[in-house]
């Protein structure tokens, strides 16, 4: 049973007996002394796409959705469709594309770690992994003795997500991008 403080963005659970996906998780921490920080949570039916806005304190629990969890990896896209391999049995499920709104950027053919949320043998939906490799494909050129300093700049990867790099990091090189909030970790 995760806590509210836990909550993060693809994670599902159960919310008045029906299942739904996290989208977004806001932390709004009150002035006064002794208030708890309250979880603004959006999430999304994951039946009948309907979205559904809720606030917790931190120490609130959630149900954990009765489904089960399995390994993937993601295969290949076809039309509007994306296809998962079960790492075990290696049977096929799909998913449309609008079912991982905010979550596609972070695909890439051959991707593993993905954890399946199955239902009745549906695939519901995907938690990805923490962080992802990405590739830069468009990037200013690096700077000679940038490293030392903080500033960073637009880079655009391979699955067309545009993150703030370091200014000494170049076209063609591998980075690590973090999951949860979209931000560079490190060169991979």
């Amino acid at each position: 049973m995760p806590k509210a403080s836990e909550l993060k963005k693809g994670m599902v659970v159960e919310v008045n007996d029906a299942l739904y996906v996290v989208k977004q998780v806001e932390a709004k921490s009150p002035s006064s002394r002794g208030a708890s920080t309250l979880y603004k949570v959006r999430f999304t039916q994951l039946q009948t796409k309907q979205k559904l806005d809720e606030s917790f304190k931190g120490d609130d629990f959630l149900k954990d959705a009765d489904c089960q969890r399995i390994a993937l990896q993601y295969s290949y896209q076809d039309g509007d469709s994306l296809m998962f391999m079960n790492m075990e049995d290696y049977s096929q499920y799909g998913l449309n594309q609008d079912d991982l709104d905010g979550q596609l950027e972070y695909l890439s053919e051959g991707l593993e770690g993905i954890v399946g949320l199955l239902l009745d043998d549906v695939l519901l939906g995907i938690e990805l992994p923490q962080a992802v490799l990405l590739t830069i494909t468009d990037t200013a050129p690096g700077i000679k003795g940038s490293t030392a300093t903080g500033r960073t700049k637009p880079a655009q990867l391979s699955t067309g997500l545009e993150v703030q790099v370091p200014e000494y990091l170049e076209p063609g090189e591998v980075i690590k991008v973090n999951t949860g909030n979209g931000k560079f970790i490190s060169r991979a």
